[in-house]
């Protein structure tokens, strides 16, 4: 069996929201106020400007830190631990209910499409006070896999 080589692809931003929309898995850093990073594992989807959304609640740690320090990273992944991911920097802005509830929707359609109820909806988000993390993507590294570097691999 050959082995896996690793691969990092560099694409445009319209490639990276390409790969981006159909994954909701990712690892969200934020910094402490001490500087150190804190990482959550959250759901997160591409709105219709291009930014990336994480629904959350005004107390977690995430939006504490991100209401702090606006730089955060996403590691967002694919659903198979060994498929491709890759990490995103931007800038966060935490919005709270009620400016929260449309974005919601916009948050909820780019994961799982249209809702049967949207009026119940959102009055589940406002009886919840959810909030939400919308990042605009400033940078990007490469779309990348794990595995062998290439230099390892036997040449016929």
């Amino acid at each position: 069996m050959a082995p896996s080589i690793a691969t990092a692809n560099r694409v445009e931003r319209s490639e990276l929201l390409e790969f981006l929309r159909p994954r909701h898995r990712a690892l969200i850093a934020t910094t402490r106020s001490d500087g150190r990073p804190q990482l959550s594992p959250v759901t997160c989807g591409v709105d219709p400007e291009g930014r990336i959304v994480v629904s959350t609640y005004p107390e977690r740690v995430k939006a504490r830190n991100a209401r702090r320090d606006a730089r955060v990273s996403l590691c967002v992944m694919s659903d198979d631990w060994n498929g491709p991911y890759v990490q995103v920097d931007g800038t966060a802005e935490v919005i709270d209910m009620p400016e929260a509830a449309d974005a919601l929707v916009d948050y909820y359609r780019c994961i799982a499409g249209e809702h049967p109820d949207w009026d119940e909806y959102r009055e589940a988000m406002r009886r919840q006070d959810k909030s939400l993390i919308r990042i605009t993507i400033d940078r990007w590294g490469p779309i990348a896999t794990g595995g062998f570097p290439a230099r390892l691999t036997p040449t016929d």
